[in-house]
């Protein structure tokens, strides 16, 4: 078997995680959590908020490229940036208290939904 470090496990979870942001906006989460909870053996509770921790800055390097492009209008963006940050700190403040087979699920139902979204309803 070939030994891959834990460095290079990250390396490549990093790179899903944009490429995945890159194409789709978002969704770098996807990856991040099932590779570090499983690939990495992390814990599942750091696999989610280091999941949420790297999001940000994968968000904000896609946000630049599609800004460069002329395809971002920040003024449409502010509403939901001002929304999204509100429910980021509501769930921080929660997310211990959240037994994790009720975050998996959730979870799971989150890939679920869009996974049919995406198949039914181009």
């Amino acid at each position: 078997m070939i030994f891959i470090s834990r460095k290079a496990k990250y390396l490549v979870t990093g790179a899903f995680a944009g490429l995945a942001n890159g194409f789709f906006g978002s969704g770098g989460g996807l990856f991040i959590v099932p590779l570090l909870t499983r690939w990495v053996k992390l814990g599942q509770r750091r696999a989610f908020a280091t999941s949420v921790a790297v999001i940000l800055p994968l968000s904000v390097v896609s946000a630049a490229v599609y800004f460069w492009k002329g395809a971002l209008d920040l003024s449409f963006a502010w509403p939901f940036l001002l929304g999204g940050a509100a429910g980021g700190l509501i769930s921080g403040r929660i997310f211990q208290k959240i037994p994790l087979t009720i975050l998996r699920r959730i979870f799971g139902a989150l890939i679920l939904y869009g996974g049919v979204r995406a198949l039914l309803l181009l």
